[in-house]
This record gives C-alpha cells, structure tokens and sequence, in this order.
C-alpha cells in the first residue's frame, strides 16, 4: 500500500469533518424542518376544521337567510294584501261618504219640507181656530135659545138671559162661555157654562178648575155649571154629574 502524506491526511481529516459537519447542520436544519411541517400540518388541519365550521355557520347563515327571504316573501304578500284591503276600504269609505252626502241633501229636503209643513200646520191652526171660534159662537147661539127652556124643563130654573161674560180672580182673567143670573124657588142662583162641539172627561175636569176659581167671587151655593155641546161622550157625562154639572146635547130639549 502506498503511504500517505502526513500533509495529505490531514487535508483529507479535515475535508472529512467538513464534511460531517455540513452533514450535521443539513440534519439539524431537516429535523427543524420537518417540526415546521409538523407545525404546519397541525395548523392546516386547524385552518380545516375552522374552515368546516366557518362553512357550518355559512350554511346556518344560508338557511336563516333563505328563511328570512321566504319571511319577507310572506311579508310583502301580507302587506300587498293590506293595500288591497286599505284600497278596498277607501273605496268602501268614498262610497260611504257619497251617500252620506246624499243622505244630507235627503235631511236638507226633509228639513225644508217640515220646515214647510210646520208652516202649513201653523197655518192650519189659525184656520181650524178661527173656525173653532166661527163654530164656538154658532153653538153658543144655539146654547143661549136652548139652555134657558132646558133648564126650566128639567131643574127648575129661570133664566131670561145667557151671555159671554169675564171675571177677575186674584189678579187673573178668567172667560166664560155662558153666564146668567136666574130663580129657583124664588131665589138666586148663576149659572156658568161651557159651551164645546164635543165634550170629553178632560174638557169636564179643565171647566171644573175654573168653576172652583169662580166660587171665590160667586155665592158657591148658588153657582150652577152647566156643559153643552153638540156631542157628550159618556165619561164626560159621568165626571159631570161627579161634580154636580148639568151636561146638555144641542139635540136635547
């Protein structure tokens, strides 16, 4: 074998751990390495598993998303049914007030023409007054030729004469149809009398009321009351004769 230099081994030994030490780092830098890849690994497989539940909550938002379009689908179908509604209810309140403005100028006519009729019944009431009037004072004619012999006939009664007269009381003015001074047993008596086409219970009780003031300014057992008409209707008669009236029909004699 040929022998080697004592330079020349040298040189080799140190090339040789040179060597061995490039070996050495290069190892040290793969060991490291491959913790990085290790780290890495580790953090991809986290990046995935963040990225799966990121996904989750994308799907989660998805749904409630699509829930919340269907929502709002509903809601905008509701609210188109609303103004439908509101619409139909404006429609509803036009017509409405279309006829309530017809129904006013009904009242205005209505109120016109009871305004007219209130005058026409007015007017009436003039005419059937003046005609009462026009009646009373014919039947009161006919009372004043009557009475006096119906009274003779039936009571006993003189009288020569019936008139209108008027009487003060407290201050109060009180008007009778029929007045007379008359004898009865050869004493006086005075008759009053309510002269009335028809006679009812009331048109008793309302002569009473004046009959009852006239016996504060008459001898009130000599005052004599008297009704007559040309219809006495039976309650009248029986209320009369309650108070001691005489009640005579223009056809009694």
């Amino acid at each position: 074998m040929p022998s080697i230099s004592t330079e020349l081994y040298e040189f080799i030994i140190k090339i040789v751990d040179e060597r061995v030490k490039e070996i050495k780092v290069t190892r040290e830098e793969f060991n490291k390495l491959v913790e990085e890849v290790r780290q890495l690994v580790k953090s991809i497989d986290r990046l995935a598993e963040a990225q799966k539940r990121t996904e989750e909550r994308v799907d989660r938002l998805s749904k409630a998303l699509e829930e919340l379009a269907e929502a709002q689908k509903r809601t905008e179908e509701r609210v188109d049914r609303l103004s439908k509604a509101l619409e139909e209810l404006a429609e509803a309140q036009k017509r409405t007030e279309e006829r309530v403005d017809k129904l006013a100028k009904v009242v205005d006519s209505l109120v016109l023409a009871v305004g007219e009729l209130s005058d026409s019944v007015k007017m009436l009431k003039v005419e059937v007054g003046r005609l009462s009037e026009t009646v009373g004072f014919g039947l009161e004619d006919i009372a004043r030729v009557v009475l006096p012999g119906w009274l003779q006939r039936h009571t006993g009664i003189y009288v020569e004469e019936l008139r209108r007269e008027f009487f003060t009381v407290n201050g109060e003015e009180i008007e009778v149809d029929l007045f007379g001074e008359g004898l009865k047993d050869k004493k006086k008596v005075f008759i009053i009398g309510e002269v009335k086409s028809r006679i009812y219970r009331h048109d008793v009780e309302q002569f009473y009321r004046k009959y009852s003031k006239l016996k504060k300014v008459l001898p009130r057992d000599k005052l004599i009351g008297v009704l007559f008409g040309y219809l006495i209707h039976p309650s009248a008669r029986k209320q009369a004769q309650k108070h001691g009236f005489y009640t005579i029909a223009s056809y009694e004699r």
